[in-house]
Order: structure tokens, then sequence, then C-alpha cells
């Protein structure tokens, strides 16, 4: 049945192919990776918890610090005492820094103020003494630095990326090397430059971690690379050391692929190890050893993520004593002048700050969103399983029911896919498969409207002068199992011929003559296509039709023969009519044959028709001749008996007619079989007597049954027809030759 439907097939699997080449990156489709990015980001607000994490803090320097305390950047000994009040009043358990202190903090005066003990105050009696004893508490830097030591502290620095590649200050120590790759390139993020702490702060804080993230194509920030490449050292970010401090400081390995189907062929890491006593915990990264950030909310103070507090309150100790007891906490800023706010998927003013402050949330929790090695493998098999059950089942379905498939299956990829964001924590694309689907559902449907159903209205304006509606319906559900190609089929055949038509043109003009025709003709075509018969010709006043063809038609025979016997009773029906008119009346004579026919279409190169030609044929057109003979109106062969048991049989005789040597039965209905009453039961059992004694030359025998039958039924013709034979041959000799077949030269 798919062998049909090819075209279709392929026309559906071109969208699948499409996919299958941006699954792979051979051609990228960059509006397949921005609704990925879409779905993704309508994903993650729909499913943030929007819920406080009390564990981690955020001291905000916001507009109201830089209104209380002026203008960043602060002097570093107001630093100092904001880390003093944190770790001694309030009792923090860990302390980052999403800034950087990349300059030294000249806002005391004492460089100027060597610079004059060296020059034109050399000589100032005490002057140098005076300024020794003040150094220390006018060294803001050395202040800070102190303040820093032996605390729990992480820094924030920041890698660049420009031609010159331009560094300042001290990074920290890497935490992997190139040597623990083992010779794999891994693409890591990578940068030429950097802006870090100067070395006094980064010696008294010697834990730091960049705070970049990655900015997709949109300029949205959805994930942050936890470890990145500069020089061929690899560093850690912010959040992922703030975690390890929490963690008791666990050394940072790579996590290669495990052997199998997602190690197989993935040049990236699969996580990043971090082992600590023997224990080993993997974080999952993506190919670009990045995570995504998990956001928790839409942002800010107001958001319900976490808890911020002004660095002016803490600064002022207006918050009261161990309110962060234990909390992780973050320094930051919202403040719009000093560029921190990002665009996210959860907001366009996003704070830097609670970017590290989600992922740390999510470490902790164990929760990270990754995009997994084996995201590629399972967008090919997603596609191909979608798409090859859309482009092997569409074809053969009907509109309605394709619609419910492809919405079937579209919820199912989009169920699997929610289900191991929500329960696996992994982001698989989807994009692909839901454009696949929906471009193979249009081109389906397209390709079904514009093109099969073109094909369907070619075989309607075919058939439908031939086939009735009910029927061509059908056939345009399946168009490609009919055409007009010949075909051997065992068919039921009928000729109905009108008569008194010729003494009826004599006496009416050309054109009421036609009117009257196409009356009766119309009538009658009526019935042959209520019971699923194809008209083949007009002829005069002749109507040939066929059943079986084009359309499959079981019981064939049984709904020619109901047929036959309806348009039998319309014509004593038009005949009341034309009494009524005074219009002479018509009869009718009807020839029924069952055999296997050649069916199709047929004729010359200038016109042609779909018809039946065959000796089975042939015979039903002689059958229709030889109803007048026997004073019926419906002649059939004893095939098209056998093949409608539904009725009850009358057998006229056998007949040798013109053309065929062998004899053949034929019959005439007289009622559906379950209408038959106890009179024509016993009228039909003398009358298998009466033909019995005749065949066998019994004539005293048939005497006697013919009695009884006209006694039964005087009026009718057939026992006076059998009685004026059975006169005439009982003259002759008994003929032992005689088979009791009755001969018909004519047509």
């Amino acid at each position: 049945m798919l062998s049909r439907h090819w075209s279709r097939i392929a026309i559906t699997l071109v969208p699948l192919v499409f996919a299958l080449l941006h699954a792979i990156n051979v051609l990228p489709i960059g509006v397949l990776q921005r609704l990925d990015d879409i779905i993704y980001d309508g994903r993650l607000r729909a499913t943030m918890p929007r819920t406080l994490d009390e564990r981690v803090v955020i001291v905000d320097i916001d507009e109201k610090s830089l209104s209380e305390v002026g203008r960043w950047p602060w002097a570093r000994n107001r630093l100092a005492q904001l880390v003093d009040e944190l770790f001694d009043r309030q009792q923090v358990a860990l302390l980052g820094f999403d800034v950087v202190f990349a300059e030294p903090d000249e806002s005391s005066g004492l460089k100027r103020l060597r610079q004059l003990a060296q020059g034109e105050l050399k000589d100032a009696p005490g002057f140098g003494e005076r300024l020794a004893r003040l150094q220390a508490s006018l060294d803001y830097d050395a202040t800070f630095a102190r303040a820093l030591q032996q605390r729990p502290v992480v820094l924030g620095y920041y890698f660049t990326s420009d031609r010159e590649g331009r560094t300042n200050g001290v990074l920290p120590a890497p935490v992997m090397t190139r040597e623990s790759l083992q010779g794999r390139r891994i693409a890591f993020t990578s940068w030429n430059g950097f802006g870090s702490n100067i070395g006094q702060i980064a010696g008294a804080a010697p834990l730091a971690g960049y705070f970049n993230s990655i900015t997709d194509g949109d300029g949205k920030v959805r994930s942050i690379p936890l470890v990145a490449e500069y020089k061929g050292a690899f560093y850690e970010a912010l959040s992922l050391a703030m975690y390890r401090a929490m963690m008791g400081m666990p050394t940072v390995h790579p996590g290669f692929p495990r052997e199998g189907i997602s190690g197989r062929g993935y040049t990236g890491l699969e996580s990043i190890d971090l082992r600590l006593g023997g224990k080993s915990l993997s974080i999952p990264v993506d190919d670009r050893v990045a995570a995504l950030v998990p956001y928790r909310g839409p942002g800010g103070a107001g958001g319900g993520s976490f808890r911020y507090v002004s660095a002016t309150d803490v600064l002022a100790k207006r918050l009261p004593a161990g309110s962060l007891k234990d909390k992780i906490v973050l320094v930051g800023t919202t403040a719009p002048g000093l560029l921190d706010l990002r665009v996210t998927p959860v907001g366009e003013t996003y704070p830097g700050v609670e970017t590290h402050a989600n992922v740390i949330s999510a470490l902790l929790d164990g929760k990270v969103l990754v995009k997994p090695d084996y995201a590629i493998g399972y967008e090919v098999a997603l596609l191909l399983a979608a798409g090859l059950a859309l482009a092997f089942s569409l074809p053969l379905l009907s509109a309605s029911v394709a619609v419910l498939v492809s919405a079937g299956v579209v919820a199912l990829v989009v169920a699997l896919n929610f289900y191991l964001f929500l329960g696996q924590g992994l982001v698989l694309p989807l994009a692909s498969a839901l454009a696949m689907a929906g471009l193979a559902f249009a081109l389906n449907m397209s390709y079904g409207y514009f093109v099969e159903s073109r094909h369907k209205r070619d075989l309607a304006n075919l058939f439908g002068t031939y086939v009735p509606p009910e029927l061509v319906d059908e056939m345009v559900k399946d168009p490609d199992s009919y055409s007009m190609k010949a075909a051997s089929k065992e068919l039921t055949v009928m000729f109905c011929d009108m008569r008194g038509f010729t003494k009826m043109s004599e006496r009416m003009e050309p054109t009421q003559l036609q009117e009257l025709l196409n009356s009766v003709f119309s009538r009658l075509t009526g019935l042959i296509r209520s019971n699923r018969g194809t008209i083949d010709k007009y002829m005069g006043d002749c109507v040939m039709a066929f059943w079986g063809a084009p359309v499959e038609t079981p019981g064939h025979a049984a709904l020619a023969t109901k047929c036959a016997m309806q348009m039998s009773e319309a014509m004593r029906q038009i005949n009341e009519e034309h009494r009524a008119k005074g219009l002479p009346e018509i009869g009718v004579g009807i020839g029924l044959n069952t055999g296997t026919m050649c069916v199709g279409d047929m004729g010359s190169d200038i016109r042609r028709s779909y018809t039946v030609i065959g000796d089975a044929v042939n015979l039903g057109s002689r059958l229709e001749g030889l109803s007048k003979a026997y004073g019926v109106e419906i002649v059939a062969s004893e095939t098209a008996r056998k093949a409608a048991p539904e009725f009850v049989w009358q057998e006229l005789d056998r007949v040798r007619v013109k053309g065929k040597e062998q004899a053949v039965g034929i019959f005439t209905p007289l009622a559906p079989a379950e209408g038959m009453d106890k009179a024509l039961g016993d009228q039909l059992r003398t009358w298998a007597a009466f033909l019995k004694a005749y065949r066998n030359q019994e004539w005293e025998q048939c005497d006697l049954y013919m009695l009884n039958l006209q006694r039964l039924n005087a009026k009718k013709y057939l026992y006076e027809l059998y009685a004026e034979r059975v006169a005439s041959m009982r003259l002759l000799p008994f003929d032992p030759t005689w088979d009791g077949a009755t001969n018909f030269e004519t047509k």
C-alpha cells in the first residue's frame, strides 16, 4: 500500500533530511537555533522556582550606597571595614567579590606625602617621623589586604580578548594544566588578556575566580564557562571557586566521556570532577565546558530569589549582629552606572552578581542545567523516529486523522523533552523536531491537496458520468487503486431495453420523444446508481450497466437483481402515468448475466469509453432479447441466479443462444427470498416437476402438472407457452438425443 504513496512519502521526508543536516552541524539553520533559544527561555521562565534561597546573600553596592558613601570605587579602608563587619559582627561563612581591584588605591594621599617627604619637605622638622607613624593607616591597600588575610574570601577578576592581549594584575593559580587533558583538544572558552587584582590584594586572598559569562548571538546570557583557558593554563569561574571553598577546596579534574554511546566520537569534556579525600563529585558541562545558568526568578532586590542587603547598611552597622551568620555572601552592584546589568532570558536588566548566585545555588543543590555531550545523538534519534513515523503514516491517513497523529507526535516529543528537563536537568534540542513535524505535516497536506486532490478530481471527472457519486467518493479516498486500464474481473452485466418507442416515435415530435426518453432514462439511471451500478452506455432506447467495477462490490449480482426488479416496478408506475396522459405504454426487457468480463477504457484515439466486453457480456445481451419470448421482464443466467441466493427464482428454460453451442439455464426473479409465501412455494415445486417431465418427454405427466399450474396462475404467459410446446412436441416421436434446450438463432 505504501508503494502507491512513494512520492508523498518522499516529500514528507524532505524536512527530516534538512533537520538531520542541521542536527549534525553539516547545514546549521540559524532560525532553528534561535527557536531553540526561545523554547529554552520560555521553558526556563515557566519552571523557575521563584523561591528565596536563604543560603546566599548579595551585599549590593546600590544607588543608596553610592549616595551615602560616595562614588565608586570606594577607598579600600572602607572596603576593609565592610569585610571586618561581615566576618566579625555578621559571621558570614564565605565572601566573594564580583568586583576587581585592578589599580592601587591612592585616595588617602600617601603617595603625594611620600613625594613631599623626598622633595620640598625633605628638610622640614618632624615631617618624616610623622609620616612614618601615619603611613600604616594611610596605606589603604595594605589595610584591605590585612582584612582579607586568613579569611574565606574569593576575589573576582575578568578575562578579555583584544588584539594587544593586554594584562593587568595578578592571576590566581590555575586549577588544571594542559597535561591533565591527556592530549585531548577541548573547546574551552579562551581569552588572550585579563584584568585582575593588584599583587598586594591578590597575595592576601589567593583564591579567585573570573566573573565572565557567555553572551549568545541574541545578546542574552544563558551560560557561564566553569573552566576557561588562558595561555595553556585553565582557570575557574567565580561561582565554582566559591563552591569549592565551601566544600573544603577539592581539586579540579577533567571528566572525560565514559565509554559507550554517549562517549563515542565526542572530544569534549563530560564534566568537571571535584575530588577530595577519596570522594569525587561530577559537575556536568557542555561542549564549551560551560553550564547553563538556572535562574531562580526575575532577578534584583524585588525578584525574591536571593536576599539583597545594601552595602551602606552593612557599613553603618544597621543590620543586627549575626544577621548573615553562616551565609555565602557576594559583593556586587545593581547600580546602572556601574554597568553590571545583563540581558538574560528572565530579564533585560539582570544583575550580573545574581548570575553567579544562581550558579552557586544550583551547585549546592546538585541541579546544574546542562546540554549533555550526547545531545546530537539524541536529536538525530528523535528526528529519525518522529520523521519516519510521520512520513510513512501521514500519506495513509485522512486529513482529520493526520492532524491528530501529527499533534500526538509533537505532544510526545515535547513531553519527553520536558521530562528530561524537569527530571534530569538536561537541556536537549526541541526546535528541529517541532519544525520538522510541522513542515512534514504541511508538505504532506499540501501535496495531498494540490497533487492528489487534483488526481482525485481527475478521477471523479473520469468516472463521474459512469459511476454513482457514492462510489466516486469511495474511489477518491484511494485514487491510486483505480485506473482505466483493462482487466479481467467477475462482474454482473445488465441490458435494459424499452419496447414501444418505435410506435411512439411515429406519433410524437422529436423533442417530445427526446423529453420522454430522457425522463425514463433518468428514473432508471437513478435506480442503477442507487444500487451501486456503473452506467456503461445508452444505445437508443436501451441502457447498459454493470456491477463490480471500478469499485470492488461484494454481492454485485444481488444488487443487479434488486435493481432490475426495481426498474420493472418503475416501468409499471411510468405506464400508469402514461395511461393518465393518454400516452402508449412502454414495455421493458432486462437481461442479467454474471461472469468473467474484460473491463477498462476502450475505443479509438478519437473516442473512448469505460466499458465491458466478452462472451459473458454478449450472453447478457442475448438474454435481454429472450424476455419477450417468455413473457417476463427479467431474464437472468444460471450464474447470476447462483450468485444472488437472496431472491426467489423461477427457471424459464435451458436455451442455446446465437453464437453459443452450450445450453445455459435461464431464470427470472420473483421476489426476495424472505418474502416467499406458501402458495408461491407450491407453484414453484409444481413447476420444477413439470420441467423435469418436459425434459424427459413425459407428456401425460406434463399435462397433469400444467393443469395444476394454470389453476394456480391461469394468466401467466410462461405456462401458456409451455402448454403449446407440449401440444406440438407430443406429436413427434420420442427423441433420445434431445437435451430439453431451446435453440434461438436470432439476436
